[in-house]
């Protein structure tokens, strides 16, 4: 009887899950939707939202400098901070899930700095002064650096027994990884460093419909392979002993998050430079909304938390003291840090 009762109240629980889950979703894109429309609407030069319909409206051949400021500015750059945004909160998530730990990010365990010092060598040392880094230069860059750095820090996993240590693995390879940027700057030409100094203050500043094709098939793609994992991930997160005993090839299942959650964070590192905090605020944001740590539910909530969080950063980031434009990722650290500290003291996160 009493299993019979707690089979019964299964499927109400269920639902209302999926109603929390639905809601969050629809609050956050209308959030989404207002920033990504601010997006185009403010700047040096504001632009009525009227007039913002009426150029989306017309297309990209009508030559009027607003026209021009609303196509090759504007819109390229806000599409790239959403998709760039869901794609880093997604490799939060994924790290987060390997590695059962709730502050594991590309930034803290180094993997941004990994990725940043396969490009400062890429750029100063193989391309040289004069030379510009095409985007899949870029791409393959971050990604080298950002799979060999996830890899050393896999391979440490294996000697530390302890979350926390592990965590300051990822940091002491993050110092690593900066102190050798550090020396190849020292002995580059001075276009290479200013180069190398304006991609790593991270911003989505310069984006073209060439880039944002780039991000688009990749981050999409990735995403649609997240949502392909949320059943084996949903095992794995109830430890590796369930997942093997239902089914799940844990080594290939381990291969695949490294592989999506490295090419996400690459994709970041190579278009917008090193964005910190938003790996890790978005998906605590995600879970405390929906109210449960089920992937078929966090994945499209983080990815919308995500694409949310870094429009409204990269939006203030350019508006704020404009003319002067501010660093993305001091944005969104101001922001996410006290996100990040204010969830951990209210509880731990739901599973």
């Amino acid at each position: 009887m009493g299993g019979e009762g707690g089979l019964g109240t299964t499927g109400p629980r269920r639902a209302r899950g999926m109603t929390r889950a639905a809601a969050f979703d629809l609050v956050v894109l209308l959030a989404l939707c207002a920033l990504f429309a601010a997006s185009l609407c403010l700047g040096s030069v504001d632009t009525a939202p009227a007039e913002v319909a009426r150029i989306l409206a017309a297309g990209p051949a009508d030559t009027g400098t607003a026209s021009q400021v609303i196509w090759q500015i504007r819109l390229p750059r806000a599409v790239e901070a959403l998709l760039l945004g869901g794609g880093l909160s997604l490799s939060g998530f994924l790290l987060q899930t390997f590695f059962a730990n709730p502050i594991a990010d590309p930034f803290v365990l180094g993997i941004s700095s990994g990725a940043k010092l396969v490009v400062a060598v890429v750029m100063i040392v193989v391309l040289g002064a004069g030379q510009v880094m095409s985007p899949a230069a870029s791409v393959g860059s971050a990604f080298a650096g950002s799979l060999a750095t996830m890899g050393l820090v896999l391979l440490i996993s294996r000697r530390v027994r302890t979350q926390s240590m592990l965590i300051v693995a990822g940091v002491m390879v993050g110092y690593i990884c900066s102190a050798a940027t550090n020396f190849l700057v020292a002995f580059a030409d001075d276009q290479s460093i200013v180069n190398l100094d304006n991609w790593s203050r991270g911003s989505f500043s310069g984006a073209t419909w060439g880039d944002v094709a780039i991000v688009a098939v990749a981050v999409l793609a990735m995403t649609a392979a997240v949502f392909a994992l949320s059943k084996p991930l949903g095992a794995f997160q109830l430890g590796e002993p369930h997942a093997q005993s239902v089914g799940v090839n844990v080594t290939g299942l381990r291969m695949l998050i490294v592989a999506v959650s490295s090419l996400l964070s690459a994709c970041v590192a190579a278009f917008a430079g090193p964005v910190s905090f938003v790996g890790i605020a978005a998906p605590h944001l995600a879970r405390r909304g929906v109210g449960s740590s089920r992937p078929i539910l966090v994945t499209p909530a983080c990815f919308l938390t995500g694409a949310a969080f870094c429009c409204g950063c990269d939006l203030l980031a350019r508006t704020l003291f404009s003319p002067v434009e501010l660093s993305v990722s001091a944005v969104t650290a101001v922001f996410g840090a006290p996100v990040v500290i204010a969830l951990m003291l209210r509880g731990r996160v739901p599973r």
